[in-house]
């Protein structure tokens, strides 16, 4: 009788490993996908605290996107002490002649708006004649113009920014100043956030009425310069807070 041979035993199935590479190699992908999609804003806005050394605006150096009147705009805007030495220039770069709406020349922009340093950054003051008709507080086509200029610049930082409405001393005839210089504020406020298109959370506004004027009411001249917007851009810590 034949002898029979011995039947050698099946190795297990490697099926399993095939399975598991996939798994795998679909997890590395879905890993590589969510990196990428974490960083890419990252090339336009650091994350950094507001008050952070750099005051977490935007990384502008490295993006290579920004104007370069713009880059300057905004490192003045951080450092509110330099304002005196270059006053003049940040009107021009903030507002240049080829921007100007019609009907407002060097002169008379130079002569309504003013550049100030408060406690908490910096303010753009401009005064009623730039922006509304007398006693109004609807803007002027013009008016939108030049706050689309100062809309650029704000688009690339990301401290709060107050936009404050004055008035001078003498009683409106149709409404109290403290509504007019609310109407004002909301009215700008309204058009960087409507048309500009700027993120609702970093602006608020107020109305200031004859509140905290800049000149005498007693003359025409102070009463004009204390009808006014002042846009404030918060790039300096306030006084007394913790850090």
């Amino acid at each position: 009788m034949a002898k029979r041979e011995r039947a050698e035993p099946q190795k297990p199935s490697q099926g399993w490993l095939v399975t598991f590479g996939d798994l795998v190699t679909l997890l590395l992908t879905f890993f590589v996908l969510l990196l990428t999609m974490a960083s890419m804003d990252r090339n336009y806005i650091s994350s950094i605290s507001m008050f952070s050394k750099n005051l977490g605006f935007m990384t502008y150096k490295s993006s290579g996107k920004v104007p370069d009147r713009v880059k300057f705009l905004i490192e003045r805007l951080e450092r509110p002490e330099d304002l005196l030495l270059d006053r003049q220039r940040i009107k021009d770069l903030l507002f240049p002649d080829e921007v100007l709406p019609s009907g407002i020349d060097r002169s008379t922009l130079d002569e309504n708006l003013d550049i100030l340093e408060r406690n908490e950054g910096v303010a753009l003051v401009l005064s009623d004649k730039l922006l509304f008709p007398s006693g109004g507080w609807e803007l002027s086509p013009a008016a939108r113009e030049l706050l689309a200029q100062v809309a650029l610049v704000l688009k690339y930082m990301t401290p709060p920014v107050n936009v404050a409405g004055f008035a001078d001393s003498t009683p409106s005839r149709t409404i109290d100043n403290y509504t007019l210089s609310g109407n004002r504020a909301l009215a700008v406020l309204d058009c960087f956030l409507q048309e500009e298109k700027l993120e609702p959370a970093r602006f608020t506004a107020s109305a200031y009425g004859p509140e905290l004027p800049l000149a005498d009411n007693a003359t025409e001249a102070g009463r004009a310069k204390n009808r006014r917007v002042e846009i404030l851009v918060k790039t300096r810590e306030p006084l007394g807070s913790y850090p």
